[in-house]
């Protein structure tokens, strides 16, 4: 395993439609494998980010940017899309709920969870350590 001793440039993709969900997990699989996470981590990453493209894909008009980087001991992960801050700081919704749970999720999967205003929109930059 590589541990980064500084900050890589971003590697990024775009997505605008659900047939790009796949391809997002697997950019985020081996991007960040290739910087380091285990193929298990790797795995928690890409359901995270996965949780998000989804979410701006039902609740905003276009797409969005996935970017990943290695900082020291860290893969950071960014989710730009176009729309509002999400709600982080939830409840995972009861066991009958029918929806809810994507940023529940995503919270409890990542090392580091915090949003920033990107633009017109938002990013959520996810953060995995090493």
């Amino acid at each position: 395993m590589t541990v980064p001793t500084s900050a890589t440039s971003p590697a990024e993709t775009v997505y605008r439609v659900p047939g790009d969900l796949a391809v997002v997990r697997e950019f985020v699989r081996a991007e960040s494998e290739g910087l380091g996470l285990s193929s298990g981590r790797a795995d928690l990453l890409a359901v995270a980010v996965s949780e998000l493209a989804t979410n701006t894909l039902q609740h905003t008009d276009g797409g969005g940017v996935v970017r990943i980087w290695a900082e020291p001991g860290l893969v950071r992960c960014e989710v730009v899309d176009g729309g509002e801050p999400p709600g982080f700081g939830r409840a995972m919704p009861a066991a009958d709920q029918p929806r809810g749970r994507g940023l529940a999720i995503v919270e409890r999967i990542c090392d580091e969870v915090g949003i920033r205003p990107a633009g017109d929109g938002t990013a959520v930059r996810l953060g995995m350590v090493l």
